[in-house]
């Protein structure tokens, strides 16, 4: 008997799935490009100030909204870790390249340098941040599907937001810019990023919803963390 359990187990424990993958590679591009791209410039528009790359980045939220909710915390946990370790290889490559020393008569290193050589204060307080806050929220989804018996898909893909990235903003602004920034700068930035993060997964919902209920009919697939281990510290699923 506990041997047919266990057998069972492991047979879930490794099922293949459709989409997971190509989830999981849509997370971790969007992730780098929203760190790569426009990271440290702050933009304003109808007297609205906010940091260019978080236009794009709440895209990775929703990603990981949709990963815990049909497949699970730990399988959601095993693509930030894919994430994380994205970031550092793009972070290290981008160094490297950065400082090679340019071959004669090669002119676009000071381009080269503006575009990538993000300073290692913003790198760490970059990847800190994700790490941190991608977890927190989650983890919130996760325990939120159990509260709400998976019901009221929309309460647990905003509440988990609007916790994941309040971590991730209160982390990331004042590592990588307390002293260069003045702090009203800093401030206003940081309330302005959480905004449009938070305003991204309220407008995005109807497609959440799309997204979640096709994948869940196409991998036969509904996850309850009823018995999950909730260490952030393990790629297991």
């Amino acid at each position: 008997m506990v041997k047919k359990k266990a057998e069972s187990r492991s047979t879930s424990d490794q099922r293949q799935y459709r989409y997971y993958d190509l989830i999981m590679a849509a997370f971790v591009c969007v992730l780098l490009c929203s760190n790569l791209i426009g990271v440290s410039k702050v933009v304003t528009i109808a007297g609205f100030t906010f940091g260019g790359g978080n236009l794009f980045f709440p895209l990775s939220y929703l990603f990981g909204d949709i990963l815990t909710e049909v497949y699970g915390y730990a399988r959601g946990r095993r693509v930030v870790w894919a994430g994380f370790g994205a970031l550092i290889f793009a972070s290290l490559m981008s160094w490297i390249v950065v400082t090679l020393p340019a071959a004669e008569g090669y002119t676009g290193q000071a381009a080269l340098e503006q575009i990538f050589a993000s300073t290692p204060r913003i790198v760490a307080a970059s990847i800190f941040a994700y790490f941190i806050g991608e977890l927190t929220n989650s983890y919130i989804l996760a325990k939120m599907k159990l509260f709400t018996e998976g019901r009221f898909l929309w309460m647990r893909t905003i509440g988990s937001t609007l916790g994941g990235e309040a971590i991730d903003s209160l982390v990331f602004y004042p590592l990588a810019f307390y002293g260069s920034w003045s702090n009203d700068l800093l401030l206003k930035v940081m309330l302005a990023n959480y905004v449009i993060k938070v305003g991204w997964e309220i407008l995005a919902t109807p497609l959440t919803y799309r997204i979640v209920n096709f994948l869940k009919k196409k991998e036969n697939e509904d996850y309850f963390d009823r018995d999950t281990n909730f260490t952030p510290f393990s790629v297991k699923v």
